[in-house]
């Protein structure tokens, strides 16, 4: 069951189409992968009030679930500025963790400050596989930060991501997800009986949809 809060994040999200829903044309990610769904939360930046509907979401889940938060982290690049907002809001340090280190200067893959043991909450504009996501969490654990969680604004919840956030030992929120996204297209009359079997078929096995 998706809950009210994870349903009106969906709702801004199809608002301001960073989401669409095509499952007779679908869209092709970069891994290759056929999908019905595509996420772009880079757009909500460009909708003031949207941007600070989800930027005090954001705030308040890693308030309420992550409350020893002492740094917050953005994942290059779509991470970084809804890190920023976050932690300009709660007035906490940030740094941001590049996908592989800089090829020039002081070859740095964190930018900003981190010092070792403190505890960092990631922020991530959306998780799918989880493999980007995780290779940040690395990449501050080896700098020497302690990785008490990740938020996120979406999430496909794939039982791969699941898996590897818990073998990794990295509790997770999400403001909205799949499902609730789903369940609203489904209420609002966006996607037919039809598309909503093809949009549940293709989260069960994302990899192997439309081949």
């Amino acid at each position: 069951m998706s809950t009210v809060s994870e349903k009106q994040v969906a709702e801004k999200l199809l608002q301001v189409q960073a989401v669409k829903l095509s499952p007779a044309q679908p869209f092709t990610w970069a891994s290759g992968w056929k999908s019905p769904i595509y996420c772009d939360n880079r757009k909500l930046l460009s909708y003031p009030y949207v941007r600070d509907y989800i930027k005090s979401e954001l705030c308040n889940t890693v308030f309420e679930t992550f409350p020893d938060a002492a740094v917050i982290a953005g994942v290059a690049t779509a991470g970084i500025p809804h890190g920023t907002l976050v932690a300009d809001q709660l007035k906490l340090p940030f740094i941001y963790v590049r996908s592989k280190p800089k090829e020039h200067g002081m070859g740095n893959q964190i930018e900003g400050v981190l010092q070792p043991g403190q505890q960092v909450v990631v922020v991530e504009d959306l998780i799918s596989t989880g493999k980007s996501s995780l290779e940040a969490v690395q990449a501050i654990r080896a700098a020497g930060g302690e990785v008490i969680g990740m938020v996120s604004i979406f999430n496909y919840g794939f039982d791969v991501a699941v898996k590897a956030f818990e073998a990794a030992g990295v509790p997770f929120k999400s403001l909205s997800n799949y499902n609730a996204m789903i369940a609203l297209a489904e209420e609002k009359g966006i996607v037919s009986a039809d598309e909503i079997s093809t949009l549940q078929a293709w989260r069960t096995a994302p990899d192997q949809w439309g081949k």
